[in-house]
């Protein structure tokens, strides 16, 4: 199954990149519906790097819903300027086991209508076996939570500008 989206967000580009490959941003666009948990020693780290993240989710900080691994990729030199951020972990333990296939794929290029925002596009395409057609409408529901706090948190991220010049 498939959950699409795509949305304009009121950030620069480059500031909705960083955002994305923030533990930060994804605990909270995820919050109040699921929380998470690191399950690496050291916590999660302030930029998600390529590889994998072990952590462990619970439904309104509640119910566990298992533990999962995020298996990060970035694709930052497509000849468009399109960068990808990519995970296809995997559901470990609990509900989330139940899940064999995630790719989930987010897209940050700048709007085509040339404002100086964001063209973000999400998508996520999962597999459950039997329980696929039952997990697509929480899916799709969660989906468009994230989509509604992108919005709402992407004018708030071009305060960090030049956070990512390396300096001299």
């Amino acid at each position: 199954m498939r959950v699409l989206l795509k949305e304009i967000l009121d950030c620069p580009p480059d500031a909705a990149w960083r955002a994305i490959q923030s533990p930060a941003v994804f605990r909270e666009v995820s919050a109040p519906l699921v929380s998470m948990e690191s399950r690496d020693d050291a916590g999660f780290p302030t930029v998600w790097e390529q590889g994998e993240h072990p952590v462990a989710l619970r439904g309104l900080g509640l119910v566990p819903l298992g533990e999962q691994v995020i298996r990060l990729a970035l694709a930052t030199t497509r000849p468009d300027g399109v960068r990808i951020l990519r995970d296809t972990g995997r559901g470990v333990s609990g509900s989330l086991a139940a899940v064999t296939l995630w790719d989930h794929q987010m897209a940050i290029a700048p709007d085509p209508a040339g404002t100086g925002k964001t063209l973000y596009r999400d998508q996520l395409i999962f597999r459950a076996g039997p329980a696929t057609l039952a997990l697509w409408p929480a899916f799709w529901a969660f989906w468009q939570w994230r989509a509604l706090r992108l919005k709402q948190l992407a004018p708030t991220w071009r305060h960090d500008l030049g956070a990512d010049i390396p300096l001299a």
